[in-house]
C-alpha cells in the first residue's frame, strides 16, 4: 500500500469540487509530485494512469468515481484468498499472465537459473503460479525436481519450498543452483533425493516442522524422451505408457494427503510422437489427475522453444514432417487443478 497522506488530501480536495474543469486544471499539477516522489516505479506508473483516465472523463459523476475509486487503491488492500495481490489495484498485474495461451520468447536466466540441465523448465513457469496460487511464506512442494527451478523461484518470491528428485546428479545440482541464492533469503527450502512415488511426504514435511502444502507443482518426464538416469525409480525409464501413467499415479497419491484443501496443482507436461503416432502424454495424465480427487480448473497452452536435440535442424525436421504427414511440436500444457 503506497503510504502518501499528502496525495490521498488532494483528491479528497478534488472530490468536493463542483466543476469537473476545475478537477482537470489540477490533475498535471498531482502527477508531476508522484513523478518526483520515491514510490516505486509501478506504484507512480498505475497512479499516474489513473489520473489520467480522470482528466479524461466526460462528465462531473464519472470523474467523482474514478477519483473515489483511486483513493480506495491507494488507501486499501484487497489480497486474494490464497496469494499476495492487493485486488484493489488488478490493473498493475499487467505481467500476470491470465489467458489459456502463453507465448514467452525467451528463458529468465537471471538470478541463478540456467539451461545447463536438459529438460527443465523455464523459470517463467513457476513464477507466474507462485504469484498467482500463493502467498509468502507459504509451502510449496515439487516431487521431480531436476536441477531446482521451482526452489530457486520459491528464494525469489520468498516462499518456502520442498523439492524430492530421484536421480543423485540431479539432487547434487539443485543444492548447488539453490546454495547461490541462499544468501539475504529468509525462505526456506529443502532437496530430498528420493522416489515420488514411495516417499512419505507426510514424515518428510513433518520433519521440517510442516503439517501441510500450499501449492503443489509437478514437472514430471515427458515419458522416455529424455532419459534422466538410469534408475528403474524414474518415469522417464518406464517401458509402456500404461508402467508410466501407473507411476506417476502413485506420486499423485502420494502427495494429494499433504496439499491442503481447496488448494492447486499444476502440471506441466507435453506430448511425444513414437513410432508413427501421437501420443497424447498431457491428456491421458490430465484423466489419471482427475481419477482422484481433483477438480480440473485451467488447461494452458504454452509455445514449445527449440530443445537441444533440435537446434540447428528446423529444415530438417520440415522435411521430416513432410514426409511423416504430422506436425512439428511446438506447446506443451500447464495442466491446473484445485483439490475437492
Amino acid at each position: 500500500m503506497i503510504d502518501n497522506k499528502k496525495i490521498v488530501k488532494k483528491i479528497d480536495f478534488l472530490l468536493k469540487k463542483e466543476e469537473i474543469s476545475s478537477i482537470k486544471r489540477s490533475i498535471p499539477q498531482i502527477i508531476k509530485e508522484i513523478e518526483k516522489s520515491l514510490w516505486k516505479k509501478e506504484d507512480k506508473e498505475y497512479t499516474v494512469n489513473e489520473l489520467k483516465q480522470i482528466s479524461e472523463a466526460k462528465g462531473l459523476d464519472r470523474a467523482k468515481y474514478y477519483l473515489r475509486r483511486l483513493k480506495k487503491n491507494l488507501t486499501e488492500v484487497k489480497n486474494g484468498k490464497i496469494n499476495d495481490l492487493n485486488l484493489n489495484r488488478w490493473k498493475q498485474y499487467k505481467d500476470i499472465i491470465t489467458d489459456s495461451l502463453w507465448i514467452i520468447d525467451k528463458r529468465d536466466n537471471s538470478e541463478n537459473h540456467n539451461a545447463s540441465y536438459w529438460g527443465n523448465f523455464i523459470p517463467q513457469i513457476p513464477n507466474q503460479l507462485l504469484r498467482r496460487y500463493t502467498k509468502e511464506g507459504d509451502w510449496v512442494l515439487d516431487p521431480f525436481l531436476g536441477s531446482g527451478t521451482t526452489l530457486l523461484e520459491c528464494q525469489r518470491l520468498r516462499r518456502n519450498g520442498i523439492g524430492v528428485e530421484v536421480s543423485a546428479k540431479a539432487t547434487k545440482l539443485a543444492e548447488k543452483n539453490i546454495k547461490k541464492g541462499e544468501k539475504n533469503n529468509s525462505s526456506k527450502v529443502k532437496v530430498v533425493e528420493g522416489d515420488s512415488s514411495k516417499l512419505e511426504f507426510e514424515k518428510e514435511i513433518k520433519k521440517l516442522g510442516v503439517e501441510s502444502i500450499q501449492f503443489l507443482i509437478m514437472h514430471p518426464p515427458y515419458w522416455d524422451i529424455i532419459k534422466f538416469s538410469s534408475s528403474k525409480k524414474d518415469l522417464s525409464n518406464t517401458q509402456s505408457l500404461d508402467e508410466f501413467l501407473e507411476l506417476f499415479g502413485k506420486v499423485v497419491d502420494k502427495t494429494y494427503q499433504v496439499l491442503d484443501k481447496k488448494r492447486y496443482l499444476a502440471v506441466v507436461i507435453g506430448d511425444k510422437y513414437s513410432n508413427g503416432e501421437w501420443i497424447p502424454l498431457g491428456f491421458y495424465i490430465m484423466q489419471e489427475i482427475l481419477k482422484r480427487n481433483y477438480l480440473l480448473k485451467s488447461i494452458i497452452v504454452k509455445n514449445f522453444q527449440e530443445t537441444k536435440g533440435k537446434m540447428n535442424q528446423k529444415e530438417l525436421w520440415h522435411y521430416r514432417a513432410l514426409v511423416g504427414g504430422f506436425y512439428i511440436f511446438k506447446h506443451e500444457y500447464i495442466l491446473l487443478f484445485q483439490k475437492k
